[in-house]
């Protein structure tokens, strides 16, 4: 109905649905058919040079087929063979250097001198359990999910690390072309299946798509069914499972066959995105924020198993929180094999009832995440044990604290070794100082070996001690060093953000960068002047004092001014600015997110709020617009409820987000 509403047009118009697949974005640069450079999405402005690692990826063409001035068609790069398959799955797993290589056969393809596409790094089903299988049966830890997995894999310092890990590329979007033929015959193009309705959804039929004349010139410049096909030709894979339909609603039919067999696909796909095949239309609509109007995502529903909960772990958080971890019989939830759940909280075991040996529900919602909804109490058999939260942190046996007006227990021993761990975590993470390469086992690592202490000690690590370091060659360290030496520029919302006040998520670290503009003013404020800052309430502003006046939280800051890590930032911004995200349709209002939403995740909330100009917050206040409602909601909800804030659930965001309620 969304895309209908957009432009009369698109009732006469094609439809193409894609898989949308829960991976990792990344953009490849080719110039004269050489592959040159690859980046991932970053942040929305800034992407990370992943080129090595990328190279490592088997399904990658280094060389694509390239037209030149004076060089014959017949002479063509040749390209990789084991590249042709649009399966994600039916892949060779053979090392770069001995990738088969051919001629290409159809020798009148639109061929450009330079040519970016889009596409979405992934580890297939089928490889993530192989992958987990071999970490168990060497004693390791093993992944949680495919996508984090896939992440952290392309960011690695050393691109051996990432050859070894089993990624794959599907390719769906053209960014840029220069220098292609004016035309080329489309009937040569690979064949593409297409869809008969009216019977069932395997009662396929393969065939060319329609509309291949060769008197109308570059179709697939202004088809997306053409130029999956013409990406498929230069050797690029392509997903198997694309459609392209003359009406909404066979597209929507075709999604829906797919709710209850998408294992199938092979890969973690969260939905299927519908698209105008006709692609200058689709322009001619433009973006909802970075959101593209001609397009459109269909989420499927969160799926629910049962398993027994054989025990409850506890996790110790950077901040010390104490969060119960629920051990499960392994169980497959969407193509994954699931051993562990959140529980949330303990308040959530005790109102829910939740037993050792319980029978449970559990849900993976957003295709990430799995957590216990509650217990099936008609399945127990008596031998079930009551579960009592631990009085002591398992990590280093100092007490635990239950702060009053807050649902989590803590850790309050600022030198716990989990909390410290996962505050250095924090620390390099994307989402704070950034420094590429620097991930868990390293941090453990650097820990267990007395190099690192507190999070400042990363700035003063030297060459030598890290060649002492299994693992660590010349070239690695020097990666790191100087990725490290990078992070010495990131900006002071950065900064703060990473050093893990509590309730400081990246929205108040702006804003309270914006509102002091340094380190050294904001260790100096009160809680009162704290809660001028927007998003700001009384519990934040005391936990930010604390902060500051905790004497091993004194040594960090001194340690970093002394590494010169003491950036300034800018306290206003530009009309540039303030002139786009006034004209965004959440333009000025504030959000707060509690509870578990049924398609998006704690960060894609963010993400959808602020593409679309809103701001989200880490408390509820008089001063915030909408608390975001999703199951399983903390205290913000009774807060919210005190203050009068209205309460929307996830399709309540979404249509305030399109201006339709």
């Amino acid at each position: 109905e969304r895309i209908r509403k957009l432009d009369e047009r698109v009732e006469t118009a094609k439809f193409v649905v894609e898989p949308k697949i829960d991976g990792l974005s990344v953009v490849l640069h080719y110039r004269e058919g050489i592959f040159t450079q690859g980046a991932t999405r970053g942040d929305g402005e800034i992407g990370e040079d992943v080129t090595a690692n990328l190279k490592t990826v088997r399904a990658i063409p280094l060389k694509i087929p390239v037209m030149k001035s004076s060089y014959p068609v017949s002479q063509l790069p040749s390209y990789p063979v084991d590249r042709l398959s649009s399966s994600a799955e039916n892949r060779t797993t053979e090392q770069p250097e001995n990738r088969k290589t051919v001629q290409p056969e159809n020798r009148n393809l639109a061929l450009p001198s330079t040519l970016v596409v889009r596409g979405e790094v992934f580890i297939n089903h089928r490889d993530f359990e192989a992958l987990n299988l071999r970490l168990r049966e060497a004693g390791e830890k093993t992944y949680l999910n495919p996508r984090n997995t896939a992440a952290g894999s392309l960011r690695q310092l050393d691109p051996a690390v990432t050859a070894a890990r089993p990624l794959t590329i599907l390719v769906y979007q053209v960014v840029y072309v220069e220098s292609a033929l004016s035309s080329y015959p489309v009937d040569q193009l690979s064949s593409y299946p297409v869809i008969q309705f009216g019977g069932k959804p395997d009662n396929r039929q393969t065939g060319q798509p329609d509309n291949r004349n060769t008197e109308i010139p570059e179709t697939w410049q202004t088809s997306q069914w053409e130029l999956l096909g013409w990406l498929k030709a230069l050797g690029f894979p392509v997903t198997d499972a694309a459609r392209r339909f003359d009406t909404l609603d066979e597209a929507l039919a075709y999604i829906q066959s797919w709710e209850n067999r998408r294992d199938e696909l092979g890969y973690e796909a969260d939905g299927f995105v519908i698209k105008l095949d006709d692609l200058t239309l689709a322009e001619a609509l433009g973006f909802v924020g970075k959101d593209p109007r001609g397009a459109i995502a269909y989420k499927f529903p969160a799926r629910e198993v049962t398993t027994t909960l054989t025990a409850i772990e506890i996790e110790v958080g950077r901040t010390g929180v104490l969060t119960p971890r629920a051990v499960l019989e392994p169980v497959e939830i969407g193509g994954v094999t699931v051993r562990n759940a959140t529980l949330h909280n303990f308040d959530f075991i005790a109102e829910k009832d939740i037993r050792i040996g319980d029978r449970v529900l559990v849900k993976r919602a957003g295709e990430v995440i799995p957590y216990v909804i509650g217990p099936l109490p008609d399945a127990r058999t008596g031998g079930e044990v009551p579960y009592q939260p631990p009085q002591t942190c398992p990590a280093c046996g100092q007490p635990a604290e239950h702060l009053a007006g807050e649902v989590a227990w803590y850790c309050v021993n600022a030198a716990c070794p989990a909390q410290l761990i996962r505050n250095v975590e924090h620390f390099v993470s994307k989402g704070a100082l950034d420094i590429s390469g620097l991930g868990i086992k390293i941090v453990e690592q650097l820990i267990a070996a007395g190099l690192v202490s507190d999070v400042a000690d990363i700035f003063f690590l030297k060459k030598e001690e890290l060649l002492t370091l299994e693992g660590f060659a010349e070239k690695k360290a020097d990666n790191l060093l100087e990725a490290i030496g990078a992070a010495r520029a990131q900006p002071l919302a950065r900064l703060l953000a990473a050093l893990g006040m509590r309730g400081v998520g990246e929205v108040s670290a702006k804003d309270l960068a914006a509102a002091f503009g340094s380190l050294d003013a904001l260790s100096a404020a009160d809680a009162d002047s704290l809660q001028t800052v927007e998003g700001i309430g009384p519990n934040i502003a005391a936990a930010i004092v604390d902060w500051f006046a905790r004497e091993r939280n004194q040594q960090v800051l001194a340690k970093l001014k002394t590494a010169e890590v003491w950036p300034v930032a800018s306290r206003q911004l530009s009309n540039d600015q303030l002139s786009v995200t006034s004209n965004l349709s959440l333009s000025g209002l504030t959000f707060v997110v509690t509870g578990t939403l049924p398609t998006l995740s704690r960060e894609a909330a963010k993400e959808f709020i602020e593409q679309h100009g809103g701001k989200v917050t880490d408390s509820v206040s008089k001063k915030t617009s909408y608390l975001v409602l999703g199951e399983n909601p903390g205290s913000k909800l009774q807060k919210a409820q005190s203050l009068g804030v209205p309460v929307i659930e996830e399709s309540g965001l979404k249509k305030l987000a399109e201006k339709v309620i």
